[in-house]
Parts: structure tokens; C-alpha cells; sequence
């Protein structure tokens, strides 16, 4: 039996299907965008992308913690 994905990747699967786009390509955008505080990127993402908050915030999470 495999373990449940938790956390923000638990959105992952979402994210793809609703917006049609994988998220290493979202991930990039925020890696790429000149904002730099977790707040700042979500609104980013919902007014110039069109995400829901929750996919906007798991995104961003996510991606923060990748830099550790």
C-alpha cells in the first residue's frame, strides 16, 4: 500500500487538471517572478494566473520549502 501524498503536493493533481498546466512549470514562475514574500505570490498567482487561493498558497509553500 503507498503512502498518502499530505501537505501542499496533495493539491498537485488538482492544479494540473484545472489550470492544464504541470506544476513544475508553475513552480518556475514563482522561482522566476521578482516577488519574494509568500503572501505577494499568492495574490500574484490568483489575479495574473487566475488560481484559486488554496492552489495559489500550496503552490507557493511548496515551492519555499524546496529552497530550504
Amino acid at each position: 500500500m503507498s503512502a498518502q501524498v499530505k501537505g501542499p503536493a496533495s493539491y498537485f493533481p488538482s492544479i494540473e487538471k484545472k489550470y492544464g498546466r504541470p506544476v513544475a512549470e508553475w513552480k518556475e514562475l514563482i522561482r522566476s517572478s521578482p516577488l519574494t514574500r509568500h503572501m505577494e505570490l499568492v495574490a500574484w498567482l490568483k489575479t495574473e494566473h487566475g488560481l484559486g487561493h488554496g492552489h495559489a498558497n500550496a503552490l507557493v509553500a511548496h515551492t519555499f520549502a524546496e529552497k530550504g
